[in-house]
């Protein structure tokens, strides 16, 4: 089963690699993913998916335009920061990590209407599992592109 399932995300990684952007592969990769393991009924997917996409919209928009932001601002200005900076930087950082757990929270408060708490377990365990092989893909790739001495 475990071959099955890594061939079936090696080959859907690969095809859909032509045709869409690094992010846009990712997120159908995940789609696949995720709509395997939940293994969701018609009536769930049509309710699920658009909660789920709009909450992955907001997550994202956190993370990758707050979060980061933060983080290269704390990267950039260690060594400089007064402790009044350093705590608004801190502040800052508390607040979007805030945002996140919260988003977290209505997305399971609103999923637990659509499918049952088994689904929503199984859900957490896939997205956990998914970027686990997301990650040990990137590391692969990184190791295979070192040059060699």
């Amino acid at each position: 089963m475990r071959r099955y399932f890594l061939s079936l995300f090696v080959f859907l990684f690969i095809a859909t690699a032509y045709a869409q952007s690094k992010r846009e592969q990712i997120k159908a990769l995940k789609i696949s993913f995720l709509t395997e393991r939940l293994a969701l009924t018609e009536k769930e997917a049509q309710e699920f998916w658009p909660v789920y996409n709009a909450y992955e919209e907001k997550t994202m928009h956190i993370k990758h335009k707050e979060l980061r932001g933060i983080r290269r601002e704390i990267r950039e200005k260690l060594n400089t920061l007064t402790d009044m900076e350093a705590q608004a930087l801190l502040n800052t950082l508390a607040e979007a990590q805030e945002r996140l757990h919260q988003e977290n929270k209505l997305l399971y408060a609103k999923l637990k209407d659509i499918i049952p708490a088994h689904k929503l377990l199984i859900l957490k365990v896939a997205e956990e599992d998914f970027n686990r092989k997301l990650f040990e893909q990137y590391k692969r790739k990184r190791k295979e592109q070192r040059p060699k001495d």
